[in-house]
């Protein structure tokens, strides 16, 4: 189970800080699961894992062992959570460069930017492969994966014929409402569901998620598994949550002036991961003025572009750090007779050892130059604590969100942009 070590945040808080919040957790936490707080019928993702494969998830895994057969290329098309969640696990446990292994599909996202550029690259990975697609939206209207959508289908029409092009075509959709769900029925496209309970942030344990994670090579039963243990551990009503220590810890740190999380970790397949986190907590938090902005760092890459400023920079920042168990396969540093490079001195030390060693100075020297880190300790990647990750998360938001005083669920700002977007294209009604 996720540990939370909360012993490098004291230089701004006071164990009785911790204490005097438990009962404004406990509320938020009751809140949340009684369905009682405003957003309540956003609530389905709660009870979303399950120790027994349903209809459902047997229904994506045959799905995705037809993909896996018949495709090359699978195109995942979708914006925010529809693209964010599967994303993540994909890089997460396969690796950043899973494309290349080639054992598997290759995975490829559309329909989150409206690059021309991008577009056309993405064209070009797909001359001469066969694929299949995945149209995520609960609605089928918003813009950037309709665009993608209305292109895929003309591609996979004038490749394969109308009918066969039919058999390529999977949604993942609302069980009976949307322009998407009426293009499904009418064309005869195998559907997903997700659930009108579920706001697409909240969904990477959905088709959603399970199954582009399933066409990958991950296995959706282990997902779930670990995402069902979490469900069950997290249900303790005391300090002993880890959830609780880390949604009441960010919000005594936010009221103390620490207004940025920086969400950092020293795995580099951990960057899609980190996006959704951020657009979880950015969207569920911000909102009524209120809201920790969410930012993310790479290290120790990023130790080398943005170390200063997390060292000496205002002090209005705080950070997560997600660790990792160490893998099991080791990797040793070699003899070098030259020394040309000084690195004699790590002969017969393995690379998790030095990257455990810069964990630990960068922390220290984060925590002396007065910046509060929340360690995140967790188990080796593998789909098992991918479930148990995106759970963690999701139940800390709705506990943080509802100590904020704000609705986790809604995300009325982000109509605005559209709205303009759309009277400057010329929209009817705009």
């Amino acid at each position: 189970m996720i540990k939370v070590d909360i012993s490098n945040v004291w230089g701004d808080l006071s164990l009785p800080d911790l204490l005097g919040a438990e009962q404004e957790v406990f509320q938020a936490h009751k809140i949340l699961t009684e369905g009682k707080g405003p957003g309540n019928d956003y609530l389905g993702w709660l009870d979303l894992p399950t120790f027994e494969e349903t209809d459902e998830m047997r229904r994506i895994r045959r799905a995705a062992e037809r993909i896996r057969s018949d495709s090359d290329v699978f195109v995942v098309v979708g914006i925010g959570g529809s693209y964010l969640g599967p994303r993540a696990a994909i890089e997460l446990v396969k690796g950043q460069n899973h494309n290349l292994r080639g054992k598997d599909p290759q995975v490829f996202f559309a329909g989150n930017n409206l690059s021309t550029r991008a577009w056309q690259e993405l064209c070009a990975l797909l001359e001469g492969k066969d694929f299949s697609i995945n149209i995520i939206s609960k609605s089928g209207t918003t813009t950037e994966p309709a665009i993608a959508t209305r292109a895929l289908r003309w591609m996979l029409e004038r490749k394969y014929g109308a009918e066969k092009a039919k058999k390529r075509i999977y949604v993942t959709t609302d069980p009976a409402r949307g322009a998407l769900r009426q293009m499904a029925t009418e064309e005869g496209y195998e559907t997903f569901v997700i659930p009108p309970n579920v706001g697409g942030r909240y969904s990477v344990l959905t088709a959603v998620g399970l199954l582009p994670m399933a066409v990958a090579g991950i296995n959706p039963v282990d997902v779930m598994l670990g995402a069902a243990r979490a469900r069950k551990e997290l249900d303790i009503r005391s300090f002993e949550n880890p959830a609780w220590q880390y949604a009441a810890i960010r919000n005594l740190l936010y009221r103390k002036g620490k207004a940025i999380e920086m969400l950092c970790c020293y795995e580099p397949s951990f960057r899609y991961f980190a996006g959704w986190w951020q657009q979880l907590f950015g969207e569920s938090e911000g909102k009524d003025g209120k809201g920790i902005f969410p930012a993310t760092a790479e290290f120790t890459a990023d130790l080398h572009s943005l170390g200063q400023m997390i060292q000496q920079g205002e002090r209005n920042l705080f950070e997560t750090v997600v660790r990792f168990t160490a893998p099991r396969k080791k990797t040793s540093i070699e003899v070098d007779w030259k020394n040309l490079d000084g690195l004699n001195y790590l002969e017969g030390k393995t690379l998790d050892f030095v990257e455990e060693q810069a964990f630990l100075g960068t922390l220290n020297a984060h925590v002396d130059g007065g910046v509060p880190v929340i360690v995140l300790q967790t188990d080796e990647v593998d789909a098992d604590t991918l479930g148990e990750l995106f759970y963690f998360f999701e139940l800390s938001c709705g506990i943080s969100a509802y100590m904020l005083g704000v609705n986790p669920f809604n995300q009325p700002g982000v109509e605005f942009y559209k709205k303009n977007m759309f009277k400057l294209l010329g929209k009817p009604g705009y």
